[in-house]
């Protein structure tokens, strides 16, 4: 069995994984690429995604696992009103994520195996609403979680 430290410390490498790949994606990766041709932009970008998105679902799993692992070891009365705070905001995060999964990236790699740049593009361009907007989800989630109790 896991102890308290292992399962908190992977549901920090967790949220870290999937925040800061989206933070790089938004902030570094897009502004980047913004200036390629369509026709290199759209498949690097779906290529990129599709890879980052494989990690997410890891996240997602182990940030499952180890936050009710948590729960589980310390009880579920042993937290404060934060850890639903956290729970609900990440829960939210997870049905967009899983969305943008099952809808706009394989539209995205549809639409980029067809070389359908313009129907590419508005795709990337919904992933792109979905990801900012988890984006800031994520952040408050993360100092919900870290500052929760001191709040």
């Amino acid at each position: 069995m896991m102890t308290l430290g292992t399962l908190v410390a992977l549901h920090a490498l967790s949220a870290a994984v999937w925040l800061g790949g989206m933070v790089f994606a938004h902030f570094c990766l897009r502004p980047a690429v913004r200036g390629l041709d369509p026709s290199v932009r759209l498949p690097f970008m779906a290529a990129v995604l599709g890879r980052f998105f494989r990690f997410v679902w890891g996240a997602i799993i182990l940030l499952l696992a180890t936050g009710y692992g948590i729960l589980a070891v310390r009880g579920f009365d042993a937290f404060g009103g934060y850890v639903h705070l956290m729970q609900g905001t990440g829960v939210i995060m997870m049905l967009l994520f899983a969305h943008l999964w099952f809808a706009p990236r394989q539209r995205l790699e549809r639409a980029v195996q067809a070389r359908d740049w313009p129907a590419a593009a508005r795709s990337l361009d919904q992933i792109r609403v979905i990801v900012t907007i988890n984006m800031w989800l994520g952040t408050i989630t993360v100092l919900v979680g870290a500052g929760g109790r001191w709040l």
